[in-house]
């Protein structure tokens, strides 16, 4: 992705079902569960990277001694610097007692984080500050073990303000601008209720039951009760992802599929998903059952995880970027006029290099079947020589980005960004033939197009293309996200600034100040959660127009080189990513009310010139 944004979160969730001198035993190592969690985390650390989280409970400890731990970082490099600490108490134990690790109930009595309970986070900051108090997880104490709580989650509330106002309470800052807080809030408070009806033994699925429907937003949740309870929660559309697996041994759960297969070593259909509305609920005697707490509703599970989020390790999800890029060969095919002799294809380093991959099969089957029909036209006419070149005609493929990382880690001043900004990429000299060769790059998706105008397509120019065209496997994106993306300002997308700069241009200004007053009423009304105003905007405009102005905006003004952009369209999108139908950025077809209500926000916000979040 050339736009970096800050995304999802991911979830590891690990219970031993056996004692830990089990896992001595049988594993070789009484810290196998930390192990475990270290690794799901680490197979997941492209989910967040500015934070990270543990949290462990001890079961059966006598009354009065700790059982509930959490340890947060937002370190360079926190997973690292999270398990670093752990080590190191490990290492001072060792120092008084060598063997000490041969004995694992003395372990247990010494070491925090030694429980039969692990639960890990990993943060990108989609709302609030990036300071350490705002990583999961987040706990909340009692004298009593069953009120006690370590709550951590992948998710975006836009309804924390009438949460708070439900239970009465007036949020401080710190709670303003955490949802986690708010859901946190909630969660206890029916904890409480449900234990002072069965002191330490209290009815999760009843606390989630009465808890989860308060909640509008997209989730994956994950819960440690201090009594040895626990459980992952996943909302009703399945807009955010959740992955299990459980044997006699232990259960685990993730964020994502390929994180639990390489962590245990086990099969693809071993790895069950979490279906949306459900739960895992598992008892302090580590049994687990999967119930529904939520009645599912239309499957609308985030399509941005197929495209670009999760790890590309996932067979599934290779399959799927394979399948993006290919769709998109036909419309590009006619762009170039079938001229493959005078084309480069080529991808934006590094999340694209799938769907490019797709890209080239789809260029490649066009030529094997350009072939096969041009060879048998000959008939019995042609020699070894024009059949020779006739086969070795291939896809030209050439390596022209290269994004220089250490680089990047180096921009950190405002005054001289844009100077800097150009070289975060750098070019393969030589590979183009000066105003002869189109040459075409993939990206995964473009959201601001800044990194496309000030560096990508800058660089490019200077090998002298007859033309650039810009692929994006993704639609346009159009609309904020509040489910758990970065993606919550109007004015950061392109699409939305083409659209806007088309209104300009063509004096439809009326409709602006139309769409202006529409929203003010509805605000008036509290009405704004019931419909997507800001989709009108788009109406007067083909895919097309939108798509020739993106390539106006990302064209710097000393480039005289023309400058395309093809977009996936919808309905490739889902052919490709079947499962994963949520679309909302690109269609603005949110899946709850409050999605409605954060995109009319985004817009008055940019129209009224405030450059904050639409929620």
């Amino acid at each position: 992705m050339s736009d970096e944004i800050k995304h999802e979160c991911g979830l590891a969730f690990v219970r031993l079902r056996k004692p830990l001198s089990y896992y001595l035993q049988q594993y070789g190592s009484a810290m196998y569960g930390l192990n475990k969690l270290y690794l799901l985390m680490e197979k997941q650390h492209n989910r967040g990277q500015d934070g990270a989280g543990i949290a462990s409970v001890k079961l059966n400890v006598e009354p009065g001694y700790p059982f509930l731990y959490r340890l947060r970082s937002n370190n360079n490099q926190p997973i690292a610097d999270l398990f670093f600490k752990i080590g190191q108490e490990v290492a001072d134990l060792e120092k008084y007692q060598p063997d000490i690790k041969k004995h694992p109930g003395l372990m247990k009595g010494h070491l925090p984080f030694m429980g039969e309970s692990l639960m890990g986070h990993l943060r990108y900051g989609t709302q609030g500050k990036n300071n350490v108090e705002f990583c999961h997880p987040f706990i909340k104490r009692d004298i009593q073990p069953g009120r006690n709580i370590a709550l951590a989650g992948n998710f975006n509330l836009v309804n924390t303000d009438e949460l708070y106002d439900l239970l009465n309470i007036t949020p401080g800052e710190f709670q303003k601008q955490s949802d986690l807080a708010a859901m946190m809030e909630v969660i206890h408070h029916f904890l409480v209720k449900e234990d002072e009806i069965r002191p330490n033994r209290a009815d999760l699925s009843a606390v989630l039951k009465k808890s989860a429907p308060l909640f509008d937003g997209g989730y994956t949740i994950g819960g440690l009760i201090g009594n040895g309870h626990s459980f992952v929660l996943r909302d009703a559309h399945g807009i955010r992802p959740a992955y299990y697996y459980a044997n006699e041994d232990f259960i685990v759960a993730a964020s994502e599929r390929a994180a639990i297969r390489t962590t245990f070593n086990v099969g693809e259909n071993e790895v069950l998903e979490l279906m949306p509305g459900n739960a895992i609920l598992v008892d302090d005697e580590g049994n687990f059952n999967i119930e529904q707490i939520l009645e599912p509703k239309e499957r609308r599970a985030c399509s941005f995880e197929r495209i670009y989020f999760s790890r590309g390790s996932d067979e599934k999800i290779y399959r799927e970027r394979i399948a993006l890029g290919y769709h998109l060969s036909k419309r590009l095919l006619e762009n170039i006029n079938y001229d493959l002799k005078n084309t480069i294809f080529s991808y934006i380093p590094n999340t694209a290099e799938v769907a490019f991959y797709g890209l080239v099969k789809g260029m490649e089957d066009y030529l094997n079947k350009r072939k096969v029909e041009r060879i048998l036209s000959w008939g019995n006419d042609f020699t070894e020589e024009k059949l020779t070149e006739m086969i070795n005609r291939k896809i030209r493929q050439e390596k022209i980005a290269i994004k220089d990382v250490k680089l990047r880690t180096f921009i950190t001043e405002d005054t001289s960004r844009n100077e800097m900004v150009q070289h975060v990429y750098d070019i393969t000299y030589g590979t183009v033939r000066k105003n002869e060769d189109t040459l075409v790059v993939i990206d995964d998706s473009i959201v601001r197009g800044t990194t496309l105008k000030e560096s990508i397509v800058r660089m490019l120019a200077r090998l002298y293309p007859k033309k650039i065209i810009v692929v994006s496997s993704a639609p346009q994106i159009r609309y904020p996200d509040c489910y758990g993306i970065d993606m919550s300002k109007m004015g950061d997308f392109i699409a939305f600034r083409a659209a806007y700069e088309l209104i300009r241009e063509r004096g439809m200004d009326d409709l602006l100040e139309t769409l202006v007053e529409k929203c003010k009423e509805m605000q008036r009304n509290n009405q704004l959660h019931t419909e997507n105003v800001v989709r009108q905007l788009y109406k007067p405009f083909t895919t097309e127009e939108i798509s020739a102005k993106i390539a106006q905006l990302i064209t710097p003004p000393e480039v005289n080189i023309p400058v395309e952009v093809i977009y996936q369209n919808i309905k490739d999108l889902h052919e490709s990513c079947p499962t994963n139908t949520g679309d909302w950025y690109f269609t603005g077809n949110y899946p709850t009310p409050g999605g409605n209500k954060v995109c009319n926000k985004a817009f008055l916000n940019f129209m009224e010139g405030k450059n904050v979040r639409g929620y």
